[in-house]
């Protein structure tokens, strides 16, 4: 593999392939176990939007296996002063081993590969959040034992999350529900290729979306460079949330997925974060484990 610019420039053997050498990563970090498998290398991290989870589990990973992590603000770079992304990719691959973006536009990412002679890792755009997905796949097959013939519904903002929800679990053998407002749906060529390769549903019914769902999940519904709609999309998303009455129609043992930072009372109440907090911190340790094996996939 190598680059993870989208998840639909993966096959379901490769997706596997990163998702058991993840299983291996953490069990080999939870035994103590050192893998120093990209020792010597650098990863530069792009990061245009903030990050909690991206930086910390990006930079820990690489030191994880060995190598050092380079954070390298926008603010710092020149890219975030003009230079043309072809430039900064063909300057950073004579340094860099390897190089994480978190930015807003997928156009970039395709740019740093292209003109690049390293692997581009996608750790953020508007169009997708790869990185995300492997994790949140991880977390399923941990807690479901396996991903083939389970439901996933996805309630809010048909934003990156449900782009990347859609091809990774359908690639999968997933089902997909996405409960969203008419005028927030995800990417219609990503809905397309859902209908024509699996088992597909985009329903303003919330309730519809989750019925008999093994794995309910949400994202804020104002999403980092949206601050200025928050107040519309209060309005709008205001019956779209993950309460105790919806989790009754998915199955008994349905788990709950959240991508964070969660706004309680919001896109999730209190109620159901609290009573599935195990499974959306695990979810949320898991994107060391599923990078760790990205990197690796990529960079060894």
């Amino acid at each position: 593999m190598k680059h993870l610019l989208k998840l639909m420039d993966l096959s379901q053997a490769e997706i596997a392939d990163i998702l058991n050498l993840a299983d291996q990563l953490k069990y080999e970090k939870k035994n103590g176990i050192e893998h120093h498998l990209l020792k010597g290398k650098t990863l530069g991290m792009i990061f245009q939007k903030s990050s909690t989870r991206t930086r910390v589990s990006f930079e820990v990973g690489m030191a994880d296996l060995g190598g050092h992590a380079l954070f390298l603000s926008s603010r710092d770079l020149q890219i975030g002063r003009g230079e043309p992304v072809q430039d900064t990719a063909r300057v950073l691959s004579r340094y860099l081993d390897g190089i994480m973006i978190r930015t807003f536009e997928q156009k970039e990412v395709e740019m740093l590969a292209e003109y690049g002679t390293i692997p581009i890792i996608n750790g953020l755009t508007d169009y997708c959040h790869p990185c995300q997905v492997l994790a949140d796949l991880m977390t399923i097959r941990e807690h479901k034992g396996m991903l083939k013939g389970k439901k996933l519904c996805y309630i809010g903002d048909g934003n990156n999350m449900a782009n990347s929800l859609i091809v990774g679990c359908i690639k999968m053998g997933m089902s997909v529900a996405i409960g969203c407002p008419d005028t927030y749906q995800p990417d219609a060529e990503i809905m397309k290729w859902a209908k024509e390769n699996g088992d597909f549903l985009c329903t303003s019914d919330i309730f519809e979306a989750a019925k008999d769902a093994d794995a309910v999940y949400t994202d804020v519904w104002a999403s980092m460079g949206q601050e200025g709609e928050a107040a519309e999309r209060q309005k709008v998303f205001k019956s779209y949330q993950v309460s105790s009455e919806l989790m009754k129609v998915a199955k008994p043992d349905a788990m709950v997925l959240h991508c964070l930072p969660a706004h309680r009372g919001e896109e999730i109440t209190e109620e159901v974060l609290e009573a599935h907090a195990n499974e959306i911190f695990d979810e949320a340790e898991n994107r060391l484990h599923a990078q760790k094996a990205v990197l690796v996939k990529c960079m060894a």
